[in-house]
């Protein structure tokens, strides 16, 4: 009856090569296991990353010059950037203004939270479980609903958003439903969906190169040892791969929450 407990004990406490779970994602509780209040390693940092945001834009703007310094400027080409090269691009100049400090702030959000897992101490993105994104979407699809009625009123938004113009009225019966899945549905779970599986898979990609390194270093003996070389510079790739799906998926969020904000405000699309 022994001997399947002490091959467990002895089985756990070996070493060797372990792939990373979904377990990455749910950590232990550090208090309030079970309830609304459950704190975790991701949440805090989550509370990391919005601490040093809320620093370094405070460092950026509490002494803002005509002349602007280094912080200041990397602030305002952001803002520019979003301003600039995503709303106003999308939406025009005059519809984009209105949104653009929403649109500002999810990206600097969304980019400190996909920037955390690249961070030593941190090594994980406060993007790659659903919170985050889900609560952004929300906003974005709470904002482009109530845009879209606040312009042309409740039923003129429902029928230029379900019942596309030029479509015989049987099509309706088809297209309407689907319609309906989009708008509602579609448009704000892609959003969220997208950003948390790209942060999912760079955090696994790179817990599995670094795994392998170690595992190879330690372990492995003779040529096993001198690959763990490969993939550690496996690990240099995928952790400036992430560092530009970081950005790129920042970019992809914003610049569609511009695209759906401007499908709210057309009359027919």
């Amino acid at each position: 009856m022994d001997v399947p407990v002490l091959a467990d004990a002895q089985s756990e406490d070996s070493g060797g090569f372990h792939a990373p779970t979904l377990e990455e994602f749910f950590p232990d509780a550090i208090f309030g296991a079970g309830t609304f209040l459950e704190f975790d390693r991701i949440i805090f940092v989550r509370l990391v990353i919005v601490a040093i945001l809320l620093l370094l834009l405070w460092l950026g703007v509490r002494k803002a010059k005509l002349v602007p310094g280094r912080g200041q400027s990397i602030l305002e080409l952001s803002v520019d950037f979003v301003r600039v090269q995503i709303a106003e691009q999308v939406m025009g100049v005059e519809r984009a203004r209105p949104f653009v400090p929403m649109l500002t702030a999810i990206f600097f959000i969304v980019l400190t939270m996909n920037l955390a897992g690249l961070v030593p101490g941190l090594n994980i993105a406060g993007t790659s479980r659903i919170g985050i994104p889900l609560l952004l979407a929300l906003w974005v699809f709470i904002v482009y609903l109530s845009a879209g009625v606040r312009k042309q009123g409740l039923g003129g938004y429902l029928k230029s958003q379900l019942f596309p113009p030029g479509v015989p009225w049987p099509m309706y019966f088809l297209l309407t439903p689907i319609e309906i899945l989009q708008v509602f549905i579609l448009r704000p779970a892609t959003l969220a969906l997208r950003l948390v599986a790209n942060m999912m898979a760079g955090h696994f990609m790179m817990i599995l190169a670094l795994a392998a390194t170690n595992f190879l270093l330690l372990e492995g003996a003779g040529v096993l040892k001198g690959l763990s070389i490969l993939t550690f510079a496996g690990g240099i790739f995928i952790f400036l791969f992430e560092l530009m799906v970081a950005f790129l998926q920042t970019y992809i969020f914003v610049l569609l929450s511009s695209i759906y904000l401007n499908f709210a405000l057309e009359e027919e699309h």
